[in-house]
């Protein structure tokens, strides 16, 4: 591409971002970063009832916890500032009043309440009130009165609101990048409001003016803003910028786990998994709503899962850095139809890439969860423990989990587990098993499954028989690595009074 790219991703701070909008904001940047364009963050608060304090800062902190890091916005400053709409408001009706002159706009002073009762008259006929080409005749707007009538109310201080004027029956025509050609009749839309009573903008006016003036060339958003394409692309014609236009891609859904409806909330309220980014507590009611991050995923992680929500590589490639992303990263690839969310699928990426970590870079998050456990353990010891132990967590906070019976001796031993194994017959494999380890000069991992394979096939036991009965006495549960791993770790002594005190708890 040759031209200049410049992208944004624009959330309104109405409360936690939603990895719907995670999303969002991740394919503008890998858009950017593979097009070696400017990722800009503009903060749409033009809404002022609907905003929720700390929901800006919820925002800002969730793209660095990803690593996506905007070139321009409300704290990196830039050229096409300021980055929040409502440090921007002085300029839209301007904008507001040149589609006035243009005959694209018109004031309309109808009252809340003489509109829900059309509505409700509507209703009662079994039809539904739009405000469009066909009923704005009727209706008290500057289309049905005249110039000076019109200023006389705005002078006296009628509130009024300013909405487009579609010309109806026409074809609008727009081009989609994802869904190739969108064609909607004029006929099928109504005149939405662009300038509000309370002097503020609408997100349609807001959103286009300031698209231009920061020259974005690529609009990446949800499939939810599809409906209001004909709009926007209006808007562009009216003003004359068709040819400053950018070019628009409507990313897919993120359905539910069934695969039927918009992931929700209450979707992961009821499932047991987070649909924000990091957890975020309502400063009204006070309640709390888990994050990815809090729960334990690694940002790494947590971006390939969302990449791949929308977006196929086109290969049998699953595990992304964020550098594979960038390079990889094409708007062709991204599909039309909803993508299933799969909470397994979220815990199995957190865990491929946990897997992906350099040891050495896990000794610190091992150590802190060991600390907390009382357990104080040397940088030696620890680079034995963390290869046996991380192919069995998917999330950091499982180390204990995984790994207490490396440090902690068993005081019971698990019923179901004592009926299935120790049989009659045990205790006396148990003494001989004790009595060969005691002899044991090595006591690595590779000497001890040697040393040991060869005692069950000297005695002609079973390997199960005597590995299950073994594992109890060690850990007193089902459960753990392997135990030539375990036995080398822990070391004879060790071992051995293990095997005496479950021995002599289990009895013979």
């Amino acid at each position: 591409m040759n031209q200049n790219i410049r992208v944004r991703f624009a959330p309104s701070p109405t409360g936690p971002l939603h990895i719907g909008g995670m999303r969002t904001a991740l394919f503008n940047y890998l858009f950017a970063k593979k097009h070696g364009g400017t990722f800009v963050l503009r903060i749409e608060d033009t809404d002022q009832t609907r905003f929720v304090p700390g929901a800006e800062a919820y925002i800002l902190e969730s793209l660095e916890w990803c690593g996506l890091k905007p070139d321009e916005g409300p704290q990196q400053g830039g050229g096409f500032g300021p980055y929040r709409q409502s440090e921007r408001r002085a300029q839209y009706h301007q904008y507001a009043l040149q589609l006035l002159d243009s005959g694209f706009a018109y004031y309309a002073f109808d009252t809340p309440e003489e509109l829900e009762n059309l509505r409700k008259e509507y209703e009662s006929r079994g039809d539904t009130f739009v405000y469009d080409a066909r009923v704005r005749a009727s209706l008290h707007n500057s289309l049905t009165m005249d110039k000076q009538a019109v200023e006389e109310l705005i002078t006296a201080g009628t509130p009024y609101v300013i909405r487009f004027k579609f010309e109806s029956g026409k074809e609008i025509v727009m081009q989609d990048l994802v869904r190739g050609e969108v064609v909607v009749n004029s006929s099928t839309l109504d005149d939405k409001i662009l300038f509000k009573s309370d002097g503020m903008p609408t997100y349609h006016l807001a959103n286009v003016v300031d698209d231009n003036l920061m020259a974005i060339s690529h609009v990446i958003r949800g499939e939810e803003w599809l409906p209001s394409l004909p709009l926007h692309v209006s808007l562009y014609r009216a003003f004359g910028w068709e040819h400053l236009m950018p070019g628009f891609a409507h990313l897919p859904l993120i359905l539910k786990p069934t695969g039927k409806g918009k992931l929700s909330k209450r979707d992961g309220e009821k499932g047991g998994f987070p649909v924000f980014p990091l957890e975020w507590q309502d400063p009204v009611s006070g309640e709390v709503s888990p994050g990815y991050r809090e729960e334990g995923y690694l940002p790494e992680a947590c971006v390939n899962m969302l990449a791949l929500l929308g977006w196929n590589p086109g290969t049998e490639q699953e595990l992304f850095s964020l550098d594979e992303l960038i390079r990889q990263f094409q708007l062709e690839k991204v599909g039309k139809s909803g993508s299933r969310f799969d909470p397994e699928k979220a815990k199995w990426f957190n865990h491929q890439h946990i897997q992906h970590i350099d040891n050495k870079a896990l000794i610190k998050p091992f150590r802190s969860v060991l600390e907390l456990k009382g357990v104080t353990i040397g940088d030696a010891k620890l680079s034995i423990l963390i290869p046996v132990i991380k192919p069995r967590i998917s999330f950091l906070h499982e180390i204990w989990e995984q790994s207490w019976f490396f440090f902690v001796a068993p005081d019971s031993y698990d019923p179901a587990v004592v009926k299935k194994r120790w049989k009659e017959g045990t205790p006396e494999m148990m003494d001989t098993l004790a009595l060969a380890l005691e002899q044991c000069e090595s006591f690595t991992a590779a000497s001890l499954e040697a040393m040991i394979k060869g005692v069950i096939e000297e005695n002609g036991w079973g390997m199960g028989a005597v590995m299950n009965a073994w594992r109890l006495l060690l850990v007193g549960e089902a459960k753990g690595p392997g135990l030539f791993d375990l036995a080398a770790f822990l070391g004879k002594n060790e071992v051995i009074d293990r095997m005496k005190r479950g021995m002599a708890q289990l009895g013979r």
